[in-house]
């Protein structure tokens, strides 16, 4: 499973679970997302998380923190991906096992690596398993974080009552669930009709909710998540978004990120795209341009992550 950034603003197979986490993308079947190469897509989701990292740490603070957070001694990153945000849980939570969760091999062998790197293999341990259908094998948990994952299965009030159910006395679900798009460039880039990223993420909405229909059992649920929470018998302890903000001009990392991360949009969103905007997106990812993304001052990254919490009685 997994979970991926703000909804398909980056790349991942709409199958029955999710397939990865933290930073992502929706495939609808028959579309180039549904036929991944992990060896290039896990660096871009590690390094995109790497890039969020601040945010991750923020939120993490911010649980450890309230007056009502229990004694963290197991956490289920649920949709791991690459585990970049496993291993902040584990430093932000030194008492804790983290258990990074996802459907995925290639990125789980990436967090159990990561682990390693940092130091934290003896606190760090890996989990396959696909949801809804494997729920019951994650064990018992104090706080469960749910980072852009739940919407990655058709039925979410279940998944969320499944979460609810494997929380031990006091303990928190943080479900990370909409914010804002990346915005990486300016409304007007001096190529093309203005406007581009705007009618890129009104491609991808198109895309998201082509993605959600075709869930097996896919239910609609208004995204209210406080009242999603009080149905599930847990109760709301608060939501808050936390931003990135990299202005121009980007370093190289953040730079190379932002070109990657394009191009996959551009691949995936495909026939979304009219003519003149995937025209234009041709000429933004060719190094040779000189109105291009590998040289242009403009080019920026701000975006918002919104974290939800629900706490178990």
């Amino acid at each position: 499973m997994s979970s991926h950034a703000a909804h398909g603003h980056h790349d991942a197979p709409a199958s029955a679970a999710p397939v990865h986490a933290h930073g992502h993308a929706h495939g609808p079947g028959g579309d180039p997302a549904t036929d991944i190469d992990w060896d290039v897509l896990g660096p871009l989701l590690e390094q995109e998380a790497e890039l969020n990292a601040a945010q991750y740490e923020e939120a993490a603070r911010w649980i450890a923190a309230l007056p009502t957070a229990p004694e963290v001694r197991r956490i289920l990153d649920v949709g791991s991906g690459p585990g970049v945000v496993s291993c902040l849980l584990a430093e932000a939570f030194p008492e804790a096992e983290v258990v990074a969760v996802d459907a995925t091999p290639a990125l789980l062998r990436r967090a159990s690596e990561r682990a390693r790197r940092l130091g934290l293999g003896d606190r760090l341990r890996t989990l396959s398993a696909g949801l809804p259908e494997d729920i019951d094998t994650l064990g018992e948990a104090d706080l469960i974080w749910a980072g852009n994952s739940l919407h990655h299965l058709g039925d979410q009030r279940a998944a969320l009552a499944g979460f609810a159910a494997l929380l031990r006395p006091g303990g928190t679900v943080a479900l990370v669930e909409g914010g804002l798009p990346a915005r990486r460039l300016p409304r007007d880039i001096g190529i093309g009709e203005p406007g581009l990223e705007a009618r890129m993420g009104a491609a991808s909405a198109t895309r998201f909710e082509r993605m959600r229909s075709e869930l097996p059992g896919a239910k609609r649920e208004t995204e209210d998540w406080r009242a999603l929470f009080s149905a599930v018998g847990l109760t709301p302890q608060g939501t808050r978004s936390f931003l990135l903000d990299l202005p121009a001009p980007l370093d190289r990392p953040a730079r190379e990120h932002v070109i990657a991360s394009i191009a996959r949009e551009r691949e995936v969103l495909g026939d979304l795209l009219s003519a003149e905007d995937s025209a234009v997106l041709e000429r933004l990812l060719d190094p040779e341009d000189p109105e291009g993304l590998h040289h242009r001052p403009d080019v920026h990254l701000l975006s918002a992550r919104t974290v939800h919490l629900g706490r178990r009685a």
